[in-house]
């Protein structure tokens, strides 16, 4: 499976860990989720919530009329997580490898941490950083080389470097609080920051 259909994947059982949904507000959420920049398309939902069904991950019935939207000529079908599911949810959740912190999946993830593990978490948000400095000292490289080109270059470099920086400070300050075992609430920075 590529890695954006088990980010997908695992946004769609994240999703419906939290409460059955019909397919239209399940897009909703995960267009929110994603955050890919563009909206997730009912032809690339649907196939998804089809194999998670025949893998046994999720159900699929028929909602009674009155209990969900309004009301509309055709039928609405409510997706629900399985036990199947459950357990599959827990185990890309568990996994706290390289591509757990890569751009395509840690936002998804991220937004699941409530149901993962401390010491995983730890892994992922450390990697994350380590990863993000990297890029940082990059950044920085190509700043002082853009130097001898046109300002418009160097500024773009320089919110690049800054965006960085950014990122990296917010990482470290979740790190410090998930080794202190403080639990406080936290929001991404944003690049208007």
């Amino acid at each position: 499976m590529t890695r954006r259909g088990e980010t997908l994947e695992l946004a769609v059982l994240g999703l419906l860990h939290e409460q059955p949904m019909h397919g239209y507000e399940l897009r909703k959420q995960l267009n929110v989720v994603l955050g890919w920049g563009r909206l997730l398309s009912y032809g690339s939902l649907y196939p998804a919530l089809k194999k998670m069904s025949r893998a046994g991950w999720i159900t699929e019935h028929v909602a009674e009329p009155g209990t969900t939207a309004p009301v509309t000529r055709r039928q609405r079908i409510v997706y629900e997580l399985t036990e199947r599911g459950d357990q599959r949810f827990t185990s890309l959740m568990s996994d706290a490898g390289p591509a757990s912190w890569e751009d395509d999946n840690f936002d998804v993830r991220f937004a699941f941490f409530g149901r993962t593990d401390r010491d995983i978490r730890l892994r992922i948000l450390e990697g994350r950083r380590a990863r993000l400095q990297e890029r940082l000292s990059r950044a920085q490289q190509q700043l002082a080389a853009s130097r001898e080109r046109d300002t418009y270059t160097e500024e773009l470099q320089r919110h690049g470097v800054e965006s960085v920086e950014r990122e990296v400070r917010w990482l470290s300050d979740l790190i410090a609080a998930e080794r202190d075992g403080v639990r406080r609430q936290v929001t991404k920075p944003t690049e208007t920051t």
